[in-house]
């Protein structure tokens, strides 16, 4: 037979489950409709980038990377568009990893309100952004925790943010000319970063020089030397006392050779 203790805990489990269907009822649906896609490129294809209050100083080209693991605030962007002066950073003790393995440490973590929306209802959530000193195309991304922390929902087929907010349903919708300006800075930074890792790899011309003087020092190596002429000759009788058979060698000929001519 069960105890008290064991019945009691299983009923106040079963009255939690029922609470929390019943909020999840209450919460508003979040839906994307055909309507919305309007006005939009049937062949658009670049990232979901927006305009937001971040501290309240308006900072575009913010990235929204639901693949990401953090929320990252580059460190360029904290300088340019926000002039909160010297805010002491939190510790981090974790790197970060980008797609190909790169490993970035940032300077510390900084706390800074974002506020999404460009019309009512908007929201306003307090974000923990690691903060890195990387060149990059944006100036911040958002990643899951924000993501999570604004109960947001992506469409990349409406290229549009909806959230909960206080109030109704709140939404940003993507800066068409920001995204592709970015998609274009960032092919240009990976072109240019390959062909710096490539001219990095090359040999230099003094480099190039040793190869070739090796190179033609191996072929000679397998190669006959090269018969000089002589630089005086003798006249030597094929047949002894017949002056009009004569040949001519070498005066400088090693002996050996000269007495299997002779």
């Amino acid at each position: 037979m069960l105890e008290k203790a064991q019945i009691r805990e299983r009923n106040n489990l079963s009255l939690k489950e029922v609470l929390d269907i019943e909020a999840m009822e209450d919460t508003p649906l979040i839906q994307f409709g055909r309507t919305e896609k309007s006005g939009l490129k049937t062949h658009h294809d670049n990232a979901l980038v927006i305009t937001a209050l971040l501290a309240d100083y308006e900072v575009g080209r913010i990235f929204i990377n639901f693949r990401s693991s953090a929320d990252i605030l580059f460190e360029k962007a904290y300088n340019v568009y926000m002039q909160l002066g010297d805010i002491p950073l939190e510790k981090v003790n974790t790197s970060l990893y980008r797609f190909a393995g790169e490993i970035i440490h940032p300077r510390g973590m900084i706390s800074l309100l974002l506020k999404l929306g460009t019309q009512t209802p908007q929201k306003i959530c307090m974000i923990k952004f690691p903060m890195v000193d990387v060149s990059s195309a944006y100036n911040a991304i958002l990643g899951r925790p924000a993501l999570k922390a604004f109960q947001a929902v992506i469409s990349t087929c409406h290229m549009k943010i909806k959230f909960l907010a206080p109030g109704g349903m709140g939404e940003v919708q993507r800066d068409p000319l920001l995204s592709r300006k970015c998609y274009i800075e960032t092919v240009r930074k990976g072109q240019k970063r390959n062909m710096e890792e490539t001219y990095k790899e090359a040999p230099s011309n003094k480099q190039r020089k040793g190869v070739q003087q090796e190179e033609k020092s191996e072929e000679g190596e397998g190669t006959s030397p090269k018969v000089l002429p002589a630089k005086k000759m003798l006249n030597i009788e094929l047949s002894l006392g017949d002056s009009g058979k004569t040949t001519q060698i070498g005066s400088q000929m090693d002996d050996t050779i000269w007495k299997e001519v002779i």
